[in-house]
């Protein structure tokens, strides 16, 4: 069977609808986030602060081929791994992608206290997670989009 891809913002529930998901149809749920930090045996944060975000990304379109040559699984793909054109192409030739979208207010409530996310570690979380968002919906390469 062909893979479940979930993309979309930090926060809007990758991995609690992948687990769900998972439940329900038996396939394995990897999160590439945990899946990288398993690989580098660091945190995302870490690999920030040590390596940058260029190297960060490397990791996250290798681990985009690495899980693109599985099957049946279900794929919560970090908040920005879908905004390169690449992971796209890499990840809907074996699997279906499935957009989740909330809104700002969502992200900001749902990771209020979240010391985890290296891109939101600003004094002015509001502020950032309205430019991702807005940066990355005009960035996104073009896929099927749904509200969810």
């Amino acid at each position: 069977m062909r893979n479940i891809i979930l993309c979309g913002f930090m926060g809007c529930g990758k991995s609690t609808v992948g687990r769900a998901l998972a439940g329900m149809t038996g396939r394995q749920l990897i999160d590439t986030d945990a899946f990288i930090e398993e690989q580098a045996g660091m945190t995302v944060s870490a690999i920030f602060d040590r390596f940058g975000e260029a190297d960060f990304r490397r990791r996250e379109r290798e681990a985009c081929e690495t899980l693109a040559g599985a099957q049946d699984l279900v794929i919560a793909a970090g908040g920005g791994a879908l905004t390169f054109a690449e992971n796209v192409r890499t990840l809907s030739a074996t699997g279906d992608i499935v957009l989740l979208e909330v809104s700002a207010e969502t992200v900001l409530r749902r990771l209020a206290g979240d010391t985890t996310r290296p891109l939101l570690q600003r004094a002015d979380k509001e502020t950032a997670v309205r430019e991702l968002m807005a940066a990355r919906a005009s960035g996104i390469p073009t896929i099927e989009r749904a509200d969810l």
